[in-house]
């Protein structure tokens, strides 16, 4: 395993299925699976139950089909997908990254490529309409940002200005500027 990586991986935490009301944390180390539940319930045998743990290497995991079965009923088959890579040391290093490293890197990219990334993933939808990655691709774009094309930015959003054609965006900022002297006058 790449040394550079965090000592936590991986790490969820939620409920189990209805009508279950326990709570669950799944978090995979460098080198294991701990997995930890919580019993809640109103029913006397179990108000005493204390939290339990368990605790695999890598390797074990792979092998203990009880514990997948519980990790996939709990958290989901793509969950459980996701930790089995990691168990055999499959990285997904982009995943790492954060995400203003990812704007960046994104703002590279042609217009029909941002539209293809933003399918993999809802983490790269939500950068690829994210209102900071669409201000720098204006700002790249433009020769000028003006303090009235901001101010319809903040309103409208960074995307929105950039796909407005030119006549569009001056007509929208001349709007602008009128409701706000309207606005002045009424206050």
């Amino acid at each position: 395993m790449a040394s550079w990586l965090p000592e936590t991986l991986f790490e969820i935490v939620g409920q189990g299925p209805a009508p279950s009301k326990d709570y669950y944390q799944l978090l995979i180390t460098r080198s294991q699976i701990i997995f930890r539940w919580w019993k809640i319930s109103l029913r006397s045998e179990f108000r005493s139950a204390k939290p339990g743990e368990t605790k695999e290497t890598h390797e074990d995991f792979l092998e203990n089909s009880h514990l997948q079965v519980q990790v996939a009923l709990i958290f989901g088959a793509r969950i459980l997908d996701y930790v089995f890579n990691l168990c055999e040391g499959k990285f997904d290093y982009l995943e790492r990254l954060s995400d203003k490293l990812l704007i960046k890197i994104i703002c590279y990219l042609d217009l029909e490529d941002i539209a293809r990334l933003a399918q993999t993933s809802s983490r790269f939808a939500k950068l690829c309409k994210s209102d900071s990655l669409w201000e720098q691709i204006v700002q790249s774009a433009c020769d000028t940002i003006t303090p009235d094309m901001r101010a319809l930015a903040k309103d409208v959003g960074w995307r929105q200005v950039f796909f407005t054609n030119k006549i569009q965006l001056q007509r929208q900022i001349r709007r602008k500027k009128r409701q706000g002297k309207q606005e002045k006058k009424h206050a």
